[in-house]
């Protein structure tokens, strides 16, 4: 069954509470995009000094109000349509302290968090879980909120642990287990399990299913493994098909997908949305890339349907890596806009 129709956005608010990268100083490169959290908007956040203090100085710029990168990925999202708003945290990092920290030093207001959707079962992904919830709890008791539990949007195929197995190693690189269905429920959250494509947020946002793969390149997680138990041990986990994107629509702009990880390829991402968005023009692509460990043709190749698909803004973060990066600055000039820690974005 084919999901409902998206609603188009007005605007969208996105912040970067986790991300690979650091860089409160570098200017953003794409006039499509307001980008804030520098190092003078830190400073101007931080404590007021008195007009008799420090010389007249306006504020006292900390160093431990800068954001610390880390990495995995977790973005705060805010769709607005009128004056109807909700949001959403795509994925919440690799670990509690990293997430509780930067989210404290952002000053970010959680408390209206309604979804948290995992792209995909991977530690750095999941991994701040349990602690988003816990701290959304607490920012809803402070403003004595009646807002329904969060739902947190699954795939419903978890594995026991995920893991990396090289070639020439005798075992595999296992990493931490992901929160269990359990421990999200015992904090009481809504556990919403599917592998189909819906909307969720009144059909403000649309979670895709399984990610098609299209293109000959892009073949999945190199080495990728995970475990069920020491009946099946561990299997081979290339293809990830608990893999999901989330997507939405901007007014007049187009389609803005957000991609975790990208194991699917992130130009199969891309194709799928603009699929599901029923041939819409493909406007934003944010989130890992993976093409970090890519040779030079793959990134070749990404880039040049990336070029073909049009995509006017490129938030690459996460797992991208630096050379994909220079690649899309060289071959889709001014469209790249980094995904730094910290930075809140507005489209």
């Amino acid at each position: 069954m084919a999901p409902p129709d998206l609603l188009e956005l007005d605007s969208l608010t996105i912040t970067a509470i986790i991300d690979n990268e650091l860089d409160p100083i570098s200017p953003c490169p794409n006039p499509a995009v307001q980008q804030s959290g520098n190092l003078k908007d830190v400073a101007l956040n931080g404590r007021k000094l008195a007009k008799d203090e420090r010389g007249g100085a306006l504020a006292e710029f900390r160093m431990d109000e800068i954001c610390c990168s880390a990495h995995g990925l977790s973005l705060l999202i805010t769709g607005m349509q009128g004056d109807q708003k909700h949001t959403i945290l795509f994925d919440t990092g690799p670990e509690e302290s990293a997430w509780e920290r930067n989210a404290r030093r952002l000053r970010a207001d959680i408390a209206p968090i309604e979804v948290i959707q995992l792209s995909h079962w991977h530690r750095d992904h999941s991994g701040g879980m349990l602690k988003v919830l816990e701290m959304v709890n607490a920012a809803r008791r402070e403003q004595n909120s009646n807002l329904p539990p969060v739902s947190v949007d699954l795939h419903p195929k978890r594995p026991m642990y995920s893991g990396m197995w090289p070639p020439g190693l005798p075992g595999p690189m296992s990493m931490e287990a992901d929160p269990t269905f359990e421990e999200i429920e015992a904090l009481g959250a809504k556990v919403a399990k599917s592998d189909q494509a819906h909307t969720i947020c009144e059909d403000m946002f649309l979670v895709s299913g399984e990610i098609p793969r299209v293109t000959e390149y892009e073949k999945g997680l190199k080495f990728g493994v995970r475990y069920h138990g020491e009946e099946k041990g561990w299997e081979e986990d290339m293809k990830m098909p608990d893999e999901r994107l989330l997507m939405c629509k901007l007014k007049g702009k187009g389609i803005v997908v957000f991609t975790g990880c990208s194991h699917a390829g992130v130009v199969n991402a891309s194709r799928h949305a603009v699929e599901l968005g029923g041939g819409a023009p493909l406007y934003a692509v944010m989130g890992g890339f993976h093409l970090a460990d890519a040779d030079a043709g793959y990134i070749q190749s990404t880039v040049n349907d990336l070029k073909a698909l049009d995509t006017q803004i490129m938030l690459a973060g996460h797992c991208t890596g630096w050379r994909a990066k220079f690649k899309i600055q060289e071959e889709m000039p001014g469209r790249l806009v980094p995904s730094f820690v910290g930075s809140k974005f507005e489209l």
